[in-house]
């Protein structure tokens, strides 16, 4: 079938379907706001399952629905703004959705219905999905946060201001270790600008692996050229007529620079449902239908709080992959194409840094624990292996190096298989596919 091309615009005015825009009575009126992974993963899943119903994104961005993850290569130069956009390539073409852009949401009535935007317009629904993602932590503790040239590098258009500021600029200091901050520093590091990573914990990537897991990414970051200072954080944020002139550091160290990234994580956006009865607690609270409390309302991506499936804890994820497929999964349900949700993996990243393949997922920080844990390192190559207090199921791994067969291993983590009959194949590094079919 064949859907019209989906259509983008800036804030409207008056846009309530039931009010201005002729809609059928069959037809119903799904809202999303947000229009990154999982509200544009929604999007297509509404559409496939039904043909008929009206699709309006809200986006608060005054910019197309882009890739997110591309952000580094737009700083690189490797990319351009046109190169990162979603519609049009791929799976979001002509899907015939109506994206409104500079359409901030400021609240929601559950009990009408309706999504209040900024200026005070409404947008009724049918079935509406939250999909604001997530935006990033500034530590308020750091002063000078505000000056020009300081950037979070969440947004294209944070990225492209960033990638402005970094052709006249000739050392950057970047504030946090996570993955973001990393792959931006390598592409600061390939514009041949100087690059400092000043990071608060004993080593980079913190949040995905521990200190002895990160030496082969350390070594690479550090043979690329990048200098990182770990156990300490930055003070305040330099800065003269013409924006950022240096950082200083909680050891009294300054440092001179023209630019900052701050990369110390990011929270749910949920300010705007403040006054709504949606169940918050980090995130929007949903069961494994995707489903809110309140009628009609359901959550996706970055803002919602899902579950992890290899310990059942309550947490909020921060990767696209996920993003998407969660919002796949709203879509469907929105639809009444009934999809149960399966979790997240609290760890499940799967990319490289500085040229050195990485996955982490499960559970992978073992100290201070009872977890079996094995690890098998060469001059090029690092792997551990996380397994139950009981030794009879894999529930964790990090591979660094040589990413061969991950997907195997994450299929046997978050399977929850009982490995009695296939350990010694894992612990040999053996492990194929043929052996998960063993009587």
């Amino acid at each position: 079938m064949n859907f019209p091309k989906t259509s983008a615009r800036s804030h409207p005015g008056k846009c309530c379907p039931e009010r201005g825009d002729k809609v059928a009575h069959n037809e119903k009126r799904y809202v999303i706001i947000g229009a990154s992974a999982a509200g544009m993963a929604a999007a297509e899943a509404i559409r496939q399952s039904d043909s008929t119903g009206v699709i309006t994104v809200l986006s608060e961005e005054p910019v197309q629905p882009y890739f997110r993850p591309m952000i580094p290569f737009l700083i690189s130069g490797k990319k351009s703004a046109a190169d990162m956009t979603l519609i049009g390539q791929g799976p979001y073409s002509g899907v015939g959705i109506d994206v409104r852009l500079n359409s901030r949401a400021e609240g929601i009535d559950t009990k009408n219905q309706t999504v209040v935007i900024q200026g005070g317009d409404q947008v009724s629904y049918d079935r509406l999905l939250i999909a604001t993602g997530s935006r990033p932590y500034i530590p308020p503790e750091i002063e000078g946060t505000d000056a020009e040239g300081v950037f979070a590098l969440r947004t294209l258009t944070d990225a492209s201001a960033a990638a402005d500021r970094a052709a006249a600029a000739d050392h950057v200091v970047m504030l946090g270790g996570g993955l973001l901050n990393l792959k931006a520093a390598f592409a600061l590091l390939e514009r041949g600008l100087e690059v400092t990573l000043v990071v608060y914990s004993p080593e980079v990537l913190s949040q995905l692996m521990e200190p002895d897991d990160a030496v082969l990414i350390r070594g690479a970051l550090n043979k690329a050229g990048l200098k990182i200072m770990t156990g300490c954080s930055a003070t305040h944020i330099l800065s003269q007529t013409g924006g950022v002139n240096g950082v200083l550091l909680d050891s009294g160290q300054e440092m001179s620079c023209q630019m900052v990234c701050i990369g110390k994580g990011v929270f749910p956006n949920v300010d705007f449902l403040a006054k709504s009865n949606v169940q918050v607690d980090q995130g929007v609270v949903v069961d494994r239908f995707t489903a809110c409390n309140a009628a009609n309302v359901f959550a996706a991506g970055d803002v919602a709080v899902t579950f992890d499936p290899i310990t059942g804890d309550r947490i909020v994820t921060g990767l696209w992959t996920n993003a998407v497929e969660m919002g796949r999964c709203a879509g469907y349900n929105m639809a009444e194409k009934t999809t149960e949700y399966t979790g997240t993996f609290g760890i499940l990243n799967a990319t490289q840094v500085a040229d050195e393949p990485f996955v982490s997922m499960g559970i992978v920080h073992t100290s201070g624990t009872d977890y079996e844990t094995h690890v098998f390192s060469t001059q090029n190559t690092y792997r551990k292996l996380v397994f139950s207090e009981d030794g009879e199921r894999l529930v964790g791994a990090v591979f660094i190096g040589d990413i061969s067969h991950a997907g195997l291993y994450r299929y046997v983590i978050r399977e929850k298989m009982d490995v009695a009959k296939i350990k010694s194949f894992i612990l040999k590094q053996t492990l194929h596919y043929g052996h998960l079919m063993l009587p």
